[in-house]
């Protein structure tokens, strides 16, 4: 795929994900019914974060059995994880920060790629690498809704992503930013009921979060 292509396919997927789940699996068995559990209630792309030792190995199965779930992989920290998530079957990556190793590494290995930043200086950086879609990390602690009202006019052919801080309170209010495209959050999956394998809830909250903001 070229740049564009890239930056097409994650336009589209973001827009139609409008809440993307951050997940943590720390079960490899937990990854089909839990992937299942947010499909049923109107989830149609994840982010399976690298915070475990089961997250390639769920990953797999996710994209192997369910491949109408567009599968993102997150916590990218090393450049050799790209490959890594790449052959898991993830279609597109994000990380907490960016280096630019990591943008490179995400270049070299042709993969679609959701770059974070907190500041305008680094949207700039990356917005000449040529990714308009990026991630704000964290979002609360960063400035938020002010922030993304802040980079909206000067900056205004990039759109983000905000991740962390956002919840069931403030959901609304990320998204109708004209420069949020979808949010990042961990409240659809709560790992409680993961623990619990209480699927019949999380897909409850998966479906009166999407019904609230769509």
């Amino acid at each position: 795929m070229t740049d564009k292509q890239h930056q097409s396919f994650l336009s589209t997927t973001l827009e139609q994900a409008v809440i993307l789940p951050v997940l943590v699996i720390e079960r490899e068995e937990d990854a089909i019914p839990l992937a299942e559990a947010l499909l049923a209630g109107g989830c149609n792309s994840v982010e399976v974060t690298l915070r475990s030792d089961a997250a390639l190995a769920a990953m797999e199965k996710i994209a192997t059995r369910l491949p109408e779930l567009t599968l993102g992989a997150g916590t990218l920290l090393e450049c050799e994880q790209f490959q890594q998530v790449k052959d898991a079957g993830a279609r597109y990556a994000l990380s907490p920060g960016t280096t630019k190793k990591l943008a490179q590494a995400a270049i070299d290995a042709d993969f679609a790629y959701v770059p974070a930043a907190t500041t305008p200086s680094e949207v700039l950086e990356l917005r000449e690498l040529g990714f308009k879609i990026q991630k704000l990390f964290p979002a609360g602690a960063s400035g938020g809704i002010e922030m993304l009202k802040s980079l909206s006019s000067p900056i205004s052919d990039v759109r983000f992503c905000p991740t962390g801080g956002v919840s069931t309170a403030n959901v609304q209010d990320y998204l109708t930013q004209p420069n949020v495209i979808c949010v990042g959050g961990s409240w659809l999956a709560p790992k409680e009921l993961v623990a619990e394998k209480n699927w019949a809830a999380i897909a409850k909250i998966v479906q009166e979060s999407y019904a609230a903001v769509r």
